[in-house]
């Protein structure tokens, strides 16, 4: 993460540049401004006390334009640096989101998915935004030291010791709000992102099983656990609130007790220097909220970048990445497919068939990702849940509890050996669970290839569902909800091999794709995929335990029931 922002601030480096100016010209025109007017101000009421002559003799059109200035240049640089440094910060965020999102895409299928919902999104928004503050707080210093500065510059005129009491509040201040902010929120800061992800986990995972909640009489049982989540992140931010309070008691003590001794020890002087002085202590304390802020949220930045390293340590694919054979045989054990061969995996429920397809897809861990096993020639050892807390997949990662020892290979190579980027354009995949993303039917289509409309009807048409699309309000551009909830559960099993159809790829991976077809449409499915590979010359690799789709297959492989694991 450290590497990630460090890339950034250099990409957008002109901006912070000119936020950080900007902060400086701020906090300097600040201090100068109070100070210059309380200068002002105490002189003229002592010439006017004094006298006409005494009036008449001040120097009001100088100071008044100087205030002037002051006020148009800190309005105009305050918004200058907003502008250029939250441009940059949201141009960072834009980068380093789908950075995150490329990395968690390209790390292994265990790791990415011992990720709920609910702790992607707070890594995606939470922590990312919480990062956020690193660039808009980059010109928090160059602001407090120009504040600083001047502060100690108006204070000089009163004498060397308000100088001296400025320089020491100020040194008071930065150490005791560091130190203060670290006690209280070294905890509070990370918990809360914490609790902001388990909040959203379970709001995630009970509005998706919200039909069931109400039928088993469950909805409050899950209001309650969701209240109770909630509960706690709101403890988590009264104790932040509370935590930011003692920390503007803090500084208001040292800012009262500053301004206090200024103006004691600039007795000496000259009313108006005097006033200028203490007016300048307190703005050059004020000019410090900015790194106040800065360690109040430096605790759950840090986390929050913790946090993200564990997920940036896997690279996308570069796209010079070799390229995938034309037409690959696959290879099951001794059974070798030759490209354009059909066979159909058998077995009881839970042997291991999807397995043998993620397997394929290098959807499962293979032996990249750990070391090989005495005893286990084929190098799939079971991964528990011991060594998944040894390749830091989480606590939510349970284990495998299978073990199918079957050697795939493509072209004769091991499909563990092979890097993803050969792997997986070898084949298209409808899985057993059709997953659909929240949008239209052409957006879900559209995943895999950007294809002309006349491929997205064909597709459709095979999978025997251009009818019913044709039909919708909008037809492909029509809203489908969150995984397909407005189609049903053929529907959405129909549209996710129409999406693998488009997919150009020498084999189709196929599990179940006419579960929960009524036998007309099972009929129809089948004999129009019948002529589509025919007409393609492509490959099949089918799971199912219909008839009607197996009689595709030529050839059928049985999967043993996966041995106990001591």
């Amino acid at each position: 993460m450290a590497l990630l922002i460090r890339q950034q601030r250099r990409r957008h480096a002109d901006g912070l540049r000119l936020a950080a100016a900007s902060a400086a010209v701020v906090g300097a025109a600040t201090v100068l401004l109070l100070g210059l007017s309380g200068w002002f101000l105490t002189g003229a009421a002592i010439a006017g006390l004094a006298g006409l002559a005494s009036a008449q003799a001040f120097n009001v059109l100088l100071p008044s334009a100087g205030i002037r200035l002051l006020a148009i240049l800190r309005t105009a640089f305050r918004y200058l640096e907003r502008l250029s440094g939250h441009a940059a910060a949201l141009k960072a965020l834009a980068a380093i989101r789908p950075a995150l999102f490329a990395s968690l895409a390209a790390s292994p299928p265990a790791q990415a998915l011992a990720l709920s919902r609910g702790e992607a999104s707070a890594r995606l928004v939470q922590d990312i935004d919480a990062v956020e503050t690193r660039f808009i707080r980059l010109s928090a210093p160059w602001g407090a030291g120009a504040a600083v500065a001047a502060g100690l510059a108006m204070a000089a005129p009163a004498g060397w010791a308000p100088a001296l009491v400025v320089a020491v509040a100020v040194a008071g201040a930065v150490t005791s709000a560091h130190w203060l902010a670290r006690r209280l929120n070294a905890r509070t800061g990370p918990a809360l992102q914490r609790a902001a992800g388990a909040l959203k986990d379970a709001l995630a995972a009970h509005a998706a099983a919200a039909p069931e909640l109400r039928v088993y009489g469950a909805q409050d049982r899950a209001a309650e656990e969701v209240e109770a989540l909630g509960r706690a992140l709101d403890d988590l931010k009264r104790q932040a609130v509370a935590a930011q309070g003692w920390l503007a008691v803090l500084q208001g003590l040292i800012l009262g007790l500053a301004v206090a001794l200024t103006l004691a020890f600039a007795h000496a002087a000259a009313a108006p220097l005097a006033a200028m002085a203490g007016l300048a202590a307190a703005m050059a304390l004020e000019g410090l909220g900015g790194l106040g802020k800065a360690f109040e949220q430096d605790a759950g930045a840090q986390a929050a970048a913790q946090r993200l390293d564990e997920v940036l340590v896997h690279a996308p694919a570069t796209p010079d990445a070799p390229a995938a054979p034309d037409r690959p045989s696959l290879s099951f054990g001794d059974l070798v497919l030759e490209p354009g061969s059909r066979l159909v995996l058998t077995g009881p429920s839970g042997c291991g068939k999807t397995t043998v397809l993620e397997r394929l897809l290098a959807l499962r861990l293979s032996n990249s990702d750990h070391p090989r096993e005495s005893g286990d020639p084929s190098g799939l050892g079971p991964l528990t849940a011991e060594r998944g807390r040894k390749l830091g997949l989480g606590p939510r990662f349970r284990g495998d509890d299978r073990r199918v020892g079957l050697r795939l290979e493509i072209d004769g190579q091991p499909v563990e050996a092979l890097d993803v980027q050969i792997l997986r354009p070898a084949f298209a995949h409808a899985p057993q669970d059709a997953a659909l993303i929240a949008g239209t039917v052409r957006a879900n289509l559209r995943l895999a290839g950007d294809h002309a409309e006349t491929a997205l009807w064909d597709a459709l048409a095979d999978a025997a569902l251009e009818t019913r699309v044709r039909a919708l309000p909008q037809g492909l551009d029509t809203w489908i909800g969150e995984n397909g909830e407005r189609l049903s559960g053929g529907e959405r099993r129909r549209l996710s091999l129409a999406r693998a159809l488009l997919r150009d790829a020498p084999w189709l991976l196929l599990d179940e794709p006419t579960e929960g077809l009524d036998p007309a449409t099972e009929a129809l499915v089948v004999q129009r995929l019948d002529v589509r590979l025919k007409r393609t010359g492509q490959g099949l690799v089918l799971v199912s335990h219909r008839a009607a789709p197996r009689a595709l297959c030529d050839q059928q492989l049985p999967i043993a029931p996966p041995r106990a694991i001591g």
